[in-house]
């Protein structure tokens, strides 16, 4: 748009001017991007009955820090509500908290330490705990937990979660790592969101906005492939 804007050329400027318009209408688009999304999330596993498996890993990125230091939930909080039901209903006998500090320019704050707090006031015995808590992305997130668990003798399988948007890759890094996890996605699944008449013709705006989580998903799943 910005080179139909400013170009001299008329036969530029017309195409870039097209070009643009289809791209703003099919990346607003509701209809389009659920049937995306449907194919890319990953619905959670179905899991064997009255089997315990020995931890689910919960992988980070559902708190921040406020700007006093202070730690929060965030929209991804459904991750943490994920792991501590599959605990608490006897799923599983460890949960593994999987951050550190993503940002550029890390502070002190680190997920996993303060989400250990907030685990233990659903009165969570210590020993059920593990937090990993040195991990900047996914591809550490693998590979400290991998030892992490090597060094607490818990043996495979595990249950892995994060959100629907984030398990197709997460999954893919993780197997590559060795690990033997079972994909438990929180979140609303793709699959289960209700579309109205609008969504079909109707441009939404934070469509667009969306749509930048799975560009990233798709790009690091692209560089996990060659990594």
């Amino acid at each position: 748009m910005l080179i139909a804007a400013f170009t001299k050329r008329p036969k530029l400027k017309k195409r870039c001017f097209v070009i643009g318009v289809v791209m703003l209408i099919v990346f607003s688009n509701q209809f389009i991007f659920y049937l995306f999304t449907k194919n890319w999330d990953t619905d959670p596993a179905t899991l064997a009955k009255g089997k315990v498996y020995s931890a689910v890993i919960v992988l980070g990125g559902f708190s921040g820090e406020d700007k006093n230091g202070n730690g929060f939930f965030n929209e991804q909080a459904t991750r943490f509500i994920k792991g501590l039901e599959l605990q608490e209903q006897g799923n599983a006998s460890h949960i593994l908290i999987s951050s550190g500090n993503g940002s550029l320019q890390p502070g002190s704050f680190r997920e996993a330490a303060w989400v250990k707090g907030e685990l233990k006031k659903f009165n969570l015995p210590d020993s059920t705990i593990l937090i990993e808590q040195e991990s900047r992305n996914t591809f550490e997130n693998a590979s400290f937990s991998k030892k992490l668990l090597a060094q607490k003798h818990l043996p495979p399988p595990y249950l892995l979660v994060t959100s629907a948007w984030h398990m197709r890759r997460a999954y893919y890094i993780f197997r590559k790592e060795g690990l033997d996890v079972i994909p438990c996605s929180s979140g609303l699944p793709a699959n289960d969101q209700k579309l109205t008449l609008d969504s079909y013709f109707m441009p939404d705006a934070d469509v667009l906005g969306k749509w930048t989580l799975y560009f990233k998903e798709l790009i690091g799943l692209i560089v996990a492939h060659f990594k």
